[in-house]
């Protein structure tokens, strides 16, 4: 048990991970200081588990624990491929698995036109600069970003196979998508769109869902 008394000078994410899926499956050894520790309140079964990372590190850990995999392309898109790779190649079955099973957590952003698009996709490519700069401020406006950043479009970086953002029309995107989703082998994607208006990230939601054809839930 750690002492959390103290500051961690390691990392002890591993071990809080470890904790956190015996906490779930309430598999404790009866000699561990928290199996005394009783969950209120308790209900049989449990959430999902899934591990989200941007990182060979996270890959790894997915694969040695057996555990599903989201790759967060929407943070650092440069390691997508290789982790997912790994990940598979490395796969352990477990009680949660048994094999690989993976998605990819990216951005996009819909508009009915694609200069629409590109204008609301500025707040996020402000709120990537500042993030990376320290600064925590609320999403910018479009005009904020676009008085900062200019009209053009953030060029891929050299050594990414994918944008981090796909922007555009909803056809555009979903095709982008698609494609994308074949060459890495997945069958799942988790969209996130940020922008600084909330009425235009419902309408992008919507755009997109009715590029791919689905329904509503009831």
């Amino acid at each position: 048990m750690r002492d959390r008394s103290r500051r961690q000078i390691a990392d002890d994410f591993p071990q809080q991970l470890t904790e956190l899926l015996a906490f779930l499956n309430k598999s404790f050894p009866e000699n561990h200081p928290f199996s005394r520790i009783k969950l209120s309140p308790d209900m049989p079964g449990g959430p999902e588990v899934w591990l989200l990372g941007s990182s060979m590190w996270s890959a790894s850990a997915a694969a040695q624990m057996g555990l599903p995999y989201a790759s967060a392309h929407f943070i650092d898109q440069r390691s997508t491929r290789p982790a997912l790779e790994y990940y598979r190649s490395h796969f352990t079955p477990s009680d949660y698995l048994s094999g690989p099973r993976a998605l990819i957590a990216l951005g996009a952003i819909c508009a009915d036109t694609a200069a629409e698009a590109q204008r609301l996709s500025a707040s996020s490519r402000l709120l990537i600069r500042r993030i990376r700069q320290g600064d925590t401020r609320p999403v910018p406006t479009p005009e904020e970003a676009l008085s900062e950043l200019g009209p053009a479009p953030d060029a891929l970086p050299p050594d990414s196979e994918f944008p981090r953002y796909f922007v555009g029309t909803p056809d555009d995107v979903r095709d982008k998508l698609v494609d994308m989703a074949s060459q890495l082998c997945v069958e799942e994607l988790m969209v996130v769109t940020i922008v600084h208006d909330h009425q235009a990230r419902i309408r992008s939601y919507q755009l997109l869902a009715e590029a791919f054809g689905l329904e509503p839930r009831r």
